[in-house]
């Protein structure tokens, strides 16, 4: 089916390994943009970082932040950011840690998390088994995911991923889900490509979300970017 949208992952997909985003990313998707196909971000950022990126690039389809906690696109909503799920299992499972882990959850915790309105956040620095283990007697551990993006640890209410918030965005703006063209990079990534008509695993991704893709890029982060769309799109 023709592809009337691209979705599209920032660190690991559109940045390379040290989080700069690639140009050859940004040439391509601004082709796509001039040809009348718009570009979705769907990350795991906070809001601000991903609409700051959406408009330098050019990007016009919107955005999903905080792994599908956030919705936001200009001219919808009042121009208001949209929160997808209350924050009430999350702040509680924060307040957990905090007693489980002490002066660890400060070291390890991301220095974004004061902007993050659904999700926790940690750096790498921190084992993801260390916070699955303090959260084995929390009584609302059923209710959260734990993702790891390749570059953070995130703890997200299931209620929400990138792939139900997307469809949500897509939904409402008249886009076929068949139609959408999904590139990513890591386990955070899988819930939205499975969402999508054409699943596109940028060369560095995960073995994973290989699996379940559509199409392999031989190049890797914003190379393989510019591969995809480039095969399918121009």
């Amino acid at each position: 089916m023709a592809i009337k949208a691209i979705a599209v992952d920032i660190d690991g997909t559109i940045t390379d390994e040290k989080r700069q985003i690639c140009i050859s990313a940004i040439e391509a998707l601004r082709k796509a943009e001039e040809k009348g196909i718009p570009t979705i971000i769907v990350t795991g950022n906070v809001v601000n970082y991903a609409y700051a990126i959406e408009v330098s690039i050019g990007c016009s389809g919107g955005l999903v932040a905080e792994n599908g906690g956030v919705v936001f696109k200009e001219g919808e909503n009042n121009n208001a950011v949209e929160t997808m799920v209350e924050r009430d299992f999350v702040t509680s499972a924060e307040d957990h840690l905090k007693e489980k882990l002490g002066e660890e959850f400060n070291r390890h915790a991301s220095h974004d998390n004061m902007y993050r309105l659904t999700e926790t956040v940690f750096y790498k620095t921190i084992d993801k088994k260390v916070i699955e283990d303090a959260l084995n007697d929390f009584k609302y551990k059923d209710n959260l995911e734990i993702y790891d993006s390749g570059f953070a640890l995130h703890i997200t209410d299931k209620r929400v991923n990138k792939g139900t918030s997307l469809r949500y965005l897509c939904e409402r703006n008249g886009i076929n889900m068949e139609n959408v063209m999904a590139i990513g990079d890591s386990q955070n990534d899988e819930d939205f490509l499975k969402e999508v008509g054409h699943k596109i695993a940028v060369g560095n991704a995960d073995d994973k979300l290989k699996e379940i893709s559509t199409y392999t890029c031989e190049n890797f982060f914003g190379d393989g970017v510019k591969e995809a769309i480039e095969k399918f799109v121009l």
